[in-house]
């Protein structure tokens, strides 16, 4: 049976009711999303199918103790299953960053659709981060909640890409986690509306084994041929430690690193 709570340094996430739990290549995306300057400069971020609400906390941790900016980051973190969406409110509720994170139980596409019928473009995010639904066609389990969090018939990922489209600004970034064998998927979706890679980071349990995921940074910009910055990510060496670079990473969050 898996722990109700996860604690980390600086907040606790609960995931009784949640049928995703926290994990580590999750732990790993919100580590590396916390360093990226357009993380740290962002004031609105949207996080998609937050879950526990495990990314947003990590990115409020991060931003609102960087020296250089002010606590007045707001992160959306959306959430269509109702269980999953109140257990993230009340972990963000009792974090330190009560006032930075809120937590919608709605989908995507109706939370788009509510914001495009404001017409105020002031309400488009700078950064959009999701750890979205991975499968498609695979057979789904019997837990209507893990079908939800990890089959994409609610979220297929087409429909995803068009949502980010209408809800990023231009030259905004637009950061995923998704499996390894389907980066390249994401990457075509993304390009065919101007969402352009710039980033990615391939994510290997350890140095002889295949990629278990890929972790991407896109801008959304008309220019194409950018240079994309690859590279490769190693969890844990030949005795099963955890390596350097991924302490380094995940000690602010961890509660023994």
């Amino acid at each position: 049976m898996s722990n109700t709570y996860f604690q980390f340094k600086q907040f606790t996430v609960h995931q009784e009711q949640t049928a995703m739990k926290v994990c580590t290549d999750a732990c790993l995306f919100g580590a590396w999303l916390a360093n990226d300057e357009k993380i740290l400069e962002a004031n609105k971020i949207l996080d998609i199918g937050t879950g526990t609400g495990l990314l947003s906390l990590m990115l409020a941790q991060a931003v609102c103790t960087n020296v250089h900016k002010e606590s007045g980051i707001q992160i959306t973190a959306i959430e269509i299953e109702p269980d999953a969406a109140k257990e993230a409110a009340s972990n963000c509720k009792a974090s330190p960053w009560s006032a930075n994170v809120h937590v919608v139980n709605i989908s995507i596409q109706l939370f788009s659709k509510y914001l495009l019928e404001q017409r105020d473009p002031k309400l488009m995010f700078e950064c959009i981060i999701t750890n979205p639904p991975f499968f498609e066609g695979d057979l789904p389990s019997p837990n209507t909640n893990i079908n939800l969090a990890s089959h994409s018939t609610a979220l297929p990922w087409a429909e995803l890409i068009q949502e980010v489209d209408t809800l990023l600004k231009p030259n905004g970034t637009y950061f995923v986690i998704v499996p390894a064998i389907r980066a390249y998927t994401m990457q075509k979706l993304a390009e065919q509306k101007g969402i352009q890679l710039v980033e990615e980071v391939m994510v290997y349990n350890a140095a002889k084994q295949k990629p278990l995921r890929a972790m991407q940074k896109y801008i959304k910009s008309s220019t194409t041929g950018n240079e994309i910055k690859r590279s490769n990510f190693i969890i844990k060496d030949a005795e099963h430690h955890y390596t350097e670079n991924f302490i380094k990473l995940l000690a602010p969050y961890y509660l023994h690193l």
